[in-house]
């Protein structure tokens, strides 16, 4: 429980300034590309995260969960079978990836070069998540906050740079954007590849046993492949759902332009504020993992229960005072952005949704390291049913519009968060009040 909270706290402490250069980050974008701009590349950035997310096939959460569970003399060998599924799975994606991508209709109104900026995610992310999924696996969470902290860095000095000294037109402004974007991403892969090779030659020199490669195979697959599975669909629900609310915007009556621009101002203002607390939720989704799978590996439900009431009240404890900052505060923080009162409006009114976001992180953790990977995939696919109901049913009205899809986000967050602590509650044997623990049986 030391190293838990230990590794919760560094990654904490670290995402917090991170969490910093990222507000930086959305500044510069927000102030070089303007109000249409931003709406371009906050439209784009799902699709990029869904092929990030067929690259990384869900490898740090097997390989974390794989490593938390297995003793040292195991992990030479599944470094080792791990790192063969990566070289088949990346050539065949890559494969894919160039012939499908340049015949994919989202990227018609991007610069040509986008495309073949957005392939190279394909192998840099493959083999990022193999390090990183070790990692983490082994609690080494140093590394892994200095990754994300490099990540964020280097698009910051990035942009700072290439909008400092040259100038560009809008089209190329967005290219730039996205070429920072997947400039920090390959220096993530230099550097984590680079602490893996040093870790393997450590490895190499100490006593090691085999596994057999079917099983080692056969116990990635069985998370990778659901998780996966579970990613793609919040991926590609996330892709699709820029169009859906733009497209619902303009049959409610507004041009095709201002919707861009109120989804700019949605997604690249209000939701960059409201998630900056995030950090805390993402570190904890961190370590949760591979803490939960071991704990849960040895039945030991009294340790689950302490740590899921030790999570929720640390959410609650920072998420509250959050979204109240928000909500006082909102004509302040989007006037940093822009001068608008319509995105002030907007980060007042998602609270629900930032707050029960902060919730859903971790229980999320917490479901993948016990198992219940099935049951997170329905919960997502039920919270977005009813959001994607909402946004087709009320934004399309006129008298609704930005309205409807706010509380589209609201509703959706707010029912994932129910489901996935019902569920977390009954499998490890606890009232949902956190009272009259229930001793669970084998």
């Amino acid at each position: 429980m030391a190293i838990f909270y230990k590794g919760i706290l560094f990654l904490a402490l670290s995402a917090f300034l991170g969490e910093g250069v990222e507000f930086l980050v959305n500044l510069i974008l927000a102030k070089e590309l303007g109000k249409h701009g931003l709406g371009l590349y906050m439209s784009i950035l799902p699709s990029i995260y869904l092929l990030v997310l067929l690259s990384s096939f869900e490898l740090p959460v097997s390989i974390s969960k794989f490593v938390a569970e297995k003793e040292d003399r195991f992990h030479r060998n599944i470094l080792y079978h791990a790192i063969t599924i990566t070289i088949i799975f990346t050539s065949i994606l890559l494969v894919v990836a160039m012939v499908l991508i340049p015949f994919i209709p989202v990227f018609d109104g991007y610069h040509p070069y986008t495309r073949w900026l957005i392939i190279l995610l394909v192998p840099v992310i493959s083999f990022t998540s193999v390090a990183r999924g070790y990692f983490m696996g082994r609690h080494h969470m140093g590394k892994i906050a200095i990754a994300n902290f490099i990540r964020k860095s280097i698009q910051l000095v990035l942009l700072f740079l290439l909008f400092r000294f040259f100038q560009f037109d809008s089209e190329a402004s967005v290219l730039i954007a996205i070429a920072s974007f997947i400039g920090s991403e390959i220096a993530v892969f230099l550097y984590l590849c680079y602490m893996l090779i040093i870790q393997f030659q450590q490895l190499k020199r100490m006593p090691f046993s085999n596994l057999n490669r079917k099983a080692v195979r056969k116990n990635l697959m069985a998370v990778s492949v659901p998780t996966t599975g579970l990613r793609l669909f919040s991926a590609l629900t996330g892709a699709i759902q820029p169009f859906l609310i733009k497209a619902a915007l303009v049959r409610s009556g507004l041009s095709e332009t201002i919707a861009t621009e109120h989804f700019g101002m949605l997604m690249g203002v209000a939701a960059s504020i409201g998630f900056f607390p995030a950090f805390i939720a993402h570190s904890l989704m961190t370590v949760l993992i591979p803490a939960v799978s071991k704990t849960y590996s040895n039945r030991d439900y009294s340790t689950l229960q302490k740590m899921l009431s030790q999570v929720m009240m640390l959410t609650f404890l920072y998420g509250v005072p959050a979204v109240v900052v928000f909500y006082v505060f909102a004509p302040q923080l989007t006037s940093i952005f822009f001068e608008s009162s319509t995105a002030a409006s907007y980060l007042q009114m998602l609270w629900p949704f930032f707050l029960f976001h902060f919730f859903v992180m971790p229980m999320q953790a917490f479901l993948i390291g016990l198992g219940l990977i099935k049951e997170t995939f329905i919960h997502g696919i039920w919270s977005t049913i009813v959001s994607f109901a909402i946004i087709i049913v009320l934004s399309s009205r006129s008298e609704w519009r930005m309205d409807g899809v706010i509380i589209a986000m609201n509703t959706g967050s707010v029912l994932l968060a129910l489901m996935h602590y019902l569920s977390i509650c009954k499998s490890i044997g606890v009232s949902i009040f956190m009272k009259g623990l229930i001793q669970k049986n084998n």
